[in-house]
């Protein structure tokens, strides 16, 4: 099949990077990057309309779509330095889960072929179990940690008596082996669920969760390097899932569950550059942007910049840039 594009809306790419076709191998050589758009939301349990994200998260920008990023704080361009293109949106049906999700994988799957890291626009989070799975084709099973920004576990067994949706990929995940319990991290965790028999099955399986009551004792930047250091051992590469509603709903109105207490934005955009910057990132996700429920575009515009982040990390992590916390105006 070609080149589907984007399923809502006009076929519109990241930031204008070129666009590519997962079935023509001529398109996707030599990329670094390759981003795609997953929208699907029938696994959502309270308020949808995640399949639009990844239009709003490719198009909200104030800045002209001239493929110029420079990272200020970095001396990188992402744009620029890596090779990055656009295979539009996968073709998921609203009306049936396990089609969009095995749609999903075999994309994600194709990505790796062409030995390029997945950057996948959501969407709700259940499309993160096709991520993860469709990246088993090239490591194998349980050879993927995964670092977890959200608001919620999203470790339920079942849920609308559903096995897959957006609070149950992570339980999906690990008993199908598809990653270790001991080798998944959650950021972020707060509010209230799940009970007592979820989090002992958590705790059972070695899953280690930073809610935000530690986050705000211990800080952030340790908890991150403590989560880096602990998933990086016996694993052949992180992928990064990003639950916009990590942070406040201050800094993050326009998703399906929000729940007050969380990061702000630049606690979450640090934190991405970061991980990029220092761990071996196979893959990355941002889920649960709902444009309906946004004012100002101001969840739009952070997911942006989730991306943008990561890319910049992955870009100076490759070419040795010099680090976050160095002056912005000193002479390069």
């Amino acid at each position: 099949m070609s080149r589907f594009g984007t399923l809502y809306g006009p076929d519109v790419t990241f930031l204008s990077v070129d666009k590519c076709d997962l079935d023509d191998q001529s398109t996707t050589k030599n990329c670094d990057i390759i981003v795609i758009g997953a929208p699907y939301d029938g696994g959502t349990s309270y308020r949808s309309g995640t399949r639009f994200g990844p239009q709003a998260l490719r198009m909200t920008d104030y800045i002209p779509h001239d493929r110029l990023r420079p990272h200020l704080a970095l001396g990188v361009d992402p744009l620029q330095d890596l090779v990055i293109k656009d295979a539009g949106d996968v073709c998921t049906p609203p009306t049936d889960i396990m089609i969009s999700l095995d749609a999903v994988t075999e994309s994600i799957e194709m990505i790796t072929k062409a030995d390029a890291i997945p950057i996948i626009l959501g969407g709700d989070h259940s499309i993160t179990y096709a991520d993860v799975r469709g990246l088993t084709a090239k490591y194998g099973k349980g050879r993927i940690a995964v670092i977890h920004f959200d608001a919620h576990p999203d470790t339920a067994d079942l849920e609308l008596g559903q096995l897959h949706g957006h609070g149950q990929w992570v339980r999906r995940l690990i008993d199908e082996e598809i990653t270790r319990g001991d080798r998944f991290i959650q950021m972020g965790i707060r509010g209230y669920w799940p009970g007592s028999d979820v989090l002992k099955w958590m705790s059972d399986l070695g899953m280690r969760s930073y809610e935000m009551t530690e986050i705000d004792s211990r800080g952030l930047d340790t908890c991150i390097k403590e989560a880096i250091e602990a998933v990086s051992k016996d694993t052949d590469g992180i992928f990064i899932s990003v639950d916009i509603d990590v942070c406040d709903p201050a800094y993050a109105p326009g998703t399906g569950t929000p729940e007050p207490g969380g990061l702000t934005s630049r606690q979450l955009l640090n934190s991405i550059r970061n991980i990029c910057m220092t761990a071996p990132v196979v893959g990355l996700d941002l889920v649960e942007m709902c444009p309906a429920y946004d004012h100002a575009d101001i969840t739009a515009l952070l997911g942006n910049r989730v991306i943008l982040e990561a890319l910049s990390g992955i870009a100076a992590k490759r070419n040795g840039s010099r680090s976050p916390d160095a002056p912005l105006l000193q002479n390069r």
